[in-house]
Formats: structure tokens, C-alpha cells, sequence
């Protein structure tokens, strides 16, 4: 049994996307793949607000900058893409916390995920690094 996400924060008033043709390129070389993977891997049965867009615009090559509110879902606008294209995806956080709490969550759906900052070893960092490396 799926266990429904939590409800979304609301959104401010003011709100609007930097760009509304984001996804004026939409990824062409599987249009279900992002959605076969939120659903199979993470569990959701929708994407949240702007999520499928972030994400079709990444998954065509585009920039972006995401600019939401904490818990509306920016993570998997990056988490998503990733997965979707194979290899490695480089996320640079300022927030150890974070980096712990989305390396343990991406580890426990299967995915292999690891982080470096100053709160690590030098023998992990430098695995983690050697890794990265490797691919």
C-alpha cells in the first residue's frame, strides 16, 4: 500500500515562475519516462507544481533555476532528471544536513548517492571522490 506525500506548503501570492517557457523544448526520446520513475522509485502519482516542467526543461538540455518554497519538492528536480539520463549528477548544497538526509532517503529507494563536506573523514572523502571519479 502506497502511503499518500504530505500536503504541499501553499505557494505566496507573488509567486511566478522566472520563466513560463521553460519547457518549450520538451524532452522527446521517452515522454513517460519521468513519470514511470516518480511513480516507480519515488512513490508519487503526480508532480507537484512546476516539478514535470523543471524537469523536461533539464532532460532537454536547458538551464534552470528553481526557486520554490522549502518542501515544495525542488530535490526531485534534479533527483528526477538524474535518473532518467544515467550517470552521475552533481548537487552542490550549502546545508550538511540536507546533503545527509538526501543521500540516506536516495540510498534507501536503491539509488547510489554519497556526499562530501567538512564533516567527513579524509579516507571517506577521498573514496567518495575516487568514485566520482570512476563514474
Amino acid at each position: 500500500m502506497t502511503q499518500e506525500p504530505p500536503p504541499l506548503p501553499p505557494f505566496p501570492d507573488e509567486f511566478e515562475p522566472v520563466s513560463r517557457g521553460l519547457a518549450s523544448r520538451p524532452w522527446k526520446d521517452g515522454d513517460q519516462t519521468l513519470p514511470i520513475l516518480l511513480h516507480g522509485v519515488f512513490g508519487h502519482t503526480q508532480f507537484r507544481p512546476h516539478q514535470e516542467e523543471v524537469c523536461q526543461a533539464v532532460m532537454a538540455g536547458d538551464d534552470a533555476v528553481v526557486v520554490m518554497p522549502t518542501g515544495a519538492g525542488k530535490s526531485l528536480c534534479y533527483q528526477l532528471p538524474g535518473l532518467a539520463k544515467g550517470g552521475s549528477t552533481l548537487v552542490i548544497s550549502p546545508l550538511i544536513a540536507l546533503m545527509e538526509d538526501q543521500v540516506a532517503t536516495l540510498q534507501r529507494l536503491g539509488i547510489a548517492a554519497d556526499r562530501l563536506h567538512s564533516g567527513r573523514d579524509r579516507e571517506s572523502s577521498f573514496q567518495t571522490s575516487q568514485a566520482w571519479r570512476r563514474g
